[in-house]
């Protein structure tokens, strides 16, 4: 039976249904992104841009492209996770680079911590991040 907003016996709404929409007729993805995903009638959360920070020392978690993706990318789970959604929910992303040189290994974390359905995403590159940061993750969540 569900709780107040939906909630279930643990306190989470349940997991809205994702589904990876794909069509022939346009380019396909060529990386760890979805074309486009279809979300049934949930309500959307809309995470601010995040980056490499670690909240316990207010510090960017290393000086690579790696640390900080991880790091961005743990924050934007956290934040979901406090919202009662979890990584599946996640259904559009958008990642900011400092250089678009760093692309292919950011894009080796961001593939083994979101794990496929991915999300659609967009990236972009040669961007000044806040507090001279290498990456800064958003992202749309339905729960």
């Amino acid at each position: 039976m569900p709780g107040p907003g939906g909630q279930n016996a643990e306190g989470r709404r349940p997991v809205a249904e994702k589904l990876k929409i794909e069509s022939t007729n346009a380019p396909a993805a060529i990386g760890p992104y979805s074309q486009a995903v279809k979300v049934s009638g949930q309500v959307l959360l809309f995470v601010s841009g995040q980056l490499g920070v670690d909240p316990a020392t207010g510090a960017f978690a290393g000086d690579t492209i790696e640390a900080q993706t991880e790091r961005a990318l743990k924050n934007v789970l956290a934040i979901v996770e406090a919202a009662g959604g979890g990584k599946a929910s996640l259904v559009k992303t958008t990642v900011y680079l400092k250089d678009l040189a760093h692309f292919a290994r950011m894009n080796e974390v961001y593939a083994w911590m979101i794990g496929e359905p991915y999300p659609a995403r967009a990236c972009l590159g040669g961007l000044q991040i806040p507090r001279n940061g290498l990456v800064e993750i958003e992202a749309i969540a339905a729960l």
